[in-house]
């Protein structure tokens, strides 16, 4: 059965004063697939986030997103089309409350002016409560209920991971990017992480691209893994298909390790 597909990636070239940051490469991801890039550290898993993300335009290639192509179209236009991101470091608004924070993520479903906020009346009422809907949903979803008022540079690491996932989804994506999600986070906080990602995929129907370096949770996680190196696509298929290839075991080891 054909792969019924929200993201294609066409040959995607990007290169920075001659060094070649991403060199041809393609994939797919489908409506209901958890996909992830994988690679060692300075392979282009990055510069493919922000070439979908709108921060870098390619060279060249095409980036074809629920049937439009984006390439070389700005961060705000692919966000309005549905593609949310998570980022390496956390970019959170501190002094603001976890309410706040979700709240910031409903900025593409706001539709009302100045003045129809001031009045607090029609269109301005209706969609403030339609969204402060939304992120309840979200903090019950993540559980983020014990932390809902308190701002969110008092909360842990893993949490604030939380409130940042929390606050891609507020956005209704139709295709959630997650770079890193679990970075520096210790082993319980991994775990709680990789549930939540789960049922992102499987309850919200949301199909999820990922950048991660923990290689457990991607092969527990992922329908299938794409490795790149030095920027060059070396691998696509299953978990376990990956695992036991040659080249990516040479791309992460250096060597072909014996059977």
């Amino acid at each position: 059965m054909a792969l019924v597909t929200i993201l294609e990636c066409h040959d995607l070239r990007l290169g920075f004063a001659g060094v070649k940051a991403i060199d041809g490469v393609s994939f797919s991801v489908g409506r209901r697939e958890l996909f992830a890039i994988i690679g060692p550290n300075g392979a282009g898993k990055t510069s493919i986030f922000n070439v979908l993300s709108g921060v870098y335009r390619p060279q060249s290639g095409r980036v074809v997103f629920d049937g439009t192509d984006i390439a070389g179209k700005r961060p705000h236009a692919i966000a309005a089309q549905g593609m949310a991101r998570t980022f390496q470091n956390v970019e959170l608004f501190a002094n603001l409350t976890v309410l706040d924070n979700l709240m910031l993520g409903r900025h593409n479903h706001i539709r009302y002016g100045p003045l129809s906020a001031i009045a607090w009346l029609g269109r301005a009422r209706r969609e403030e409560l339609a969204s402060r809907a939304a992120i309840e949903t979200i903090v019950d979803f993540l559980e983020l209920e014990q932390w809902r008022r308190l701002p969110v540079g008092l909360l842990p690491y893993g949490v604030q991971k939380r409130v940042e996932l929390g606050r891609a989804l507020a956005m209704e994506p139709k295709l959630l990017l997650l770079d890193e999600p679990v970075g520096g986070m210790n082993r319980e906080e991994t775990e709680d992480m990789a549930r939540f990602i789960l049922d992102i995929r499987d309850e919200l129907d949301i199909p999820i691209l990922l950048v991660e370096h923990d290689m457990g949770l991607v092969m527990d996680l992922a329908d299938r893994v794409l490795v790149v190196d030095f920027g060059r696509p070396i691998a696509t298929g299953a978990p376990a298909e990956i695992q036991h290839d040659p080249d990516v075991i040479r791309a992460y080891l250096g060597e072909v390790q014996p059977t």
